[in-house]
């Protein structure tokens, strides 16, 4: 069983590579990208352009505007909310819902903001995509490469909403995001004996983190 430090550690490394995915370097493409693939080159080519400014990497309220305005169009947080609260989440309150979703947004972004400071010289290889004509789900396969090292499997389960694809898990070679969080959040309800109390303490660091402008 990992513990609650190890669990985060494992769970900075999936969120690092989708925000990789949706920032860091250059593109790889052997062919024309598909709808499902092009939202992650758009916000890979603007997230790009603002890692090269040291005052955006160091500035927790700049990323997460930057997230709100550029990356959170190409992620459904309202899907991916819900996939990791499960059974909770049905027996949840609109409001409840509502303010975990905000919340588990905002830790996302403050917990893995770190890695835009660390990693370069990345770039990503998109994998052939296979698409039924007319499907509203794809799993789009990529790989992230660096010099020195094996590529490292990322694929993204993106589902179509109203007319534009999103992303609602990641999976780090086969491993799942959402079933990672899943299994964390799970365990602080059980022991807080609420969902209620999980959100308000999200809320408390979340707050934490902005007053101070770090992240």
């Amino acid at each position: 069983m990992h513990t609650y430090a190890t669990t985060r550690l494992f769970l900075s490394t999936l969120f690092i590579s989708l925000l990789l995915n949706l920032s860091l370097a250059k593109l790889t493409i052997a062919d024309e990208l598909a709808p499902p693939q092009i939202g992650i080159q758009q916000a890979s080519e603007q997230l790009r352009i603002k890692l090269k400014d040291q005052n955006f990497i160091h500035n927790f309220s700049a990323i997460t505007q930057f997230v709100e305005t550029t990356i959170y169009p190409h992620v459904d947080f309202d899907r991916i909310s819900a996939l990791v609260l499960g059974q909770n989440w049905k027996q949840a309150s609109s409001d409840d819902k509502a303010r975990f979703t905000k919340e588990f947004k905002t830790l996302l972004v403050r917990t893995y903001s770190r890695a835009f400071i660390e990693f370069k010289d990345w770039s990503i290889r998109f994998l052939p995509l296979n698409m039924e004509a007319g499907a509203n789900k794809a799993v789009v396969n990529t790989e992230v490469l660096q010099p020195g090292i094996q590529p490292i499997g990322v694929s993204y389960r993106m589902i179509l909403v109203d007319g534009h694809w999103k992303a609602y898990d990641i999976m780090i070679e086969g491993v799942s995001l959402v079933t990672n969080y899943r299994s964390t959040f799970n365990n602080e309800i059980a022991r807080t004996g609420s969902l209620q109390s999980v959100i308000q303490d999200l809320a408390k660091r979340n707050a934490e983190a902005l007053a101070s402008n770090k992240v």
